[in-house]
């Protein structure tokens, strides 16, 4: 049935409405959550089986950054209910203003239901490092978590969602999952390395969008190419096609949108042998694009989404 991961970062930070979500409606939604009736992933228990087929749908929160603004105002209320999380933290920020300090972190990392996640050392924009820089970053990040809290994580999340396949190479050398930015709903087929989340803010938090969330299923694929989601300029628009199962069914129901050029619109597509061929209209501009697919089904909505970071040159 698949796991929605939902990805948070500021709470109650009104000025900040891209990555902020205000406390009233994280209670709502928490408290949709609950009406559902959907339960909320234990991040041990989604290490020890990936095997998610024979499970009921399943809630992932994760909350990025450590921002002050969590341990304020959302931190009290997972407590009280014992609501299991991932927290990411990024190793420099902490204890600078308006973040979270070491103390805090563990206080909340000895908590049975709380899991604290690596979200590199300076959360700067990894894709613009060479890789002896980007290794410096991470092995930084690993050596202050084994000095502050006695191990490195076994999750990590990539700044922006940014990465090029070099990159989640070595991280897949250092950790059991890596959690994307991309859109989607995980399930076993999915890539350990780039596992999908909904961003959840105040233009995207809204409560008749967060609901629909809730209802949607995994759209699963075998393959996407490109592998490396870093884009040049001698390869944007990138050949992007999404290879799916025998007998997958419905897949000529599929509608995809993507972001290049001048901004949101209808992708055109071609299916061939179970090969979905995403043609795009023009170049994707600097710094990320992305792509969504969708297919309503027997069982309802099914989502898969991906993010590509372009280079300028």
């Amino acid at each position: 049935m698949g796991i929605v991961s939902l990805m948070y970062h500021r709470f109650n930070e009104n000025q900040y409405p891209s990555t902020n979500i205000k406390i009233d409606i994280f209670k709502k939604q928490i408290e949709q959550i609950n009406n559902k009736k959907i339960n909320f992933v234990i991040p041990s228990n989604f290490d020890k089986n990936f095997n998610f087929k024979k499970e009921r749908k399943q809630i992932l929160l994760t909350i990025d950054d450590a921002f002050s603004s969590f341990y304020e105002n959302a931190w009290p209320i997972l407590k009280k209910e014992k609501i299991p999380f991932i927290l990411f933290v990024s190793t420099q920020p902490v204890g600078k203003y308006g973040y979270m300090t070491w103390e805090q972190i563990k206080e909340i990392e000895k908590e049975n239901f709380a899991f604290i996640g690596n979200h590199s050392h300076s959360h700067e924009y990894l894709v613009e490092y060479s890789f002896n820089e980007f290794k410096k970053d991470i092995d930084t990040s690993i050596r202050i978590f084994n000095n502050n809290i006695g191990y490195n994580p076994i999750f990590f999340s990539y700044p922006f969602g940014e990465f090029s396949l070099e990159q989640k190479k070595y991280i897949s050398s250092k950790f059991k999952y890596g959690f994307g930015q991309n859109s989607g709903v995980i399930d076993l087929n999915k890539d350990k390395y780039e596992l999908p989340r909904f961003p959840i803010n105040e233009k995207y938090g809204d409560l008749e969008r967060f609901n629909f969330l809730l209802d949607l299923y995994p759209l699963e694929y075998k393959k996407i190419l490109p592998e490396d989601k870093l884009i040049f300029q001698n390869n944007n628009p990138p050949e992007t096609i999404i290879e799916f199962f025998k007998d997958q069914k419905n897949l000529e129901k599929i509608n995809c949108f993507s972001d290049e050029g001048k901004g949101w619109d209808k992708s055109e597509t071609e299916l061939i042998d179970n090969k979905l061929y995403i043609k795009f209209r023009d170049k994707f501009n600097f710094r990320r694009g992305r792509i969504n697919c969708s297919l309503n089904d027997d069982i309802g909505w099914r989502w898969l989404g991906m993010q590509f970071s372009i280079k300028q040159n």
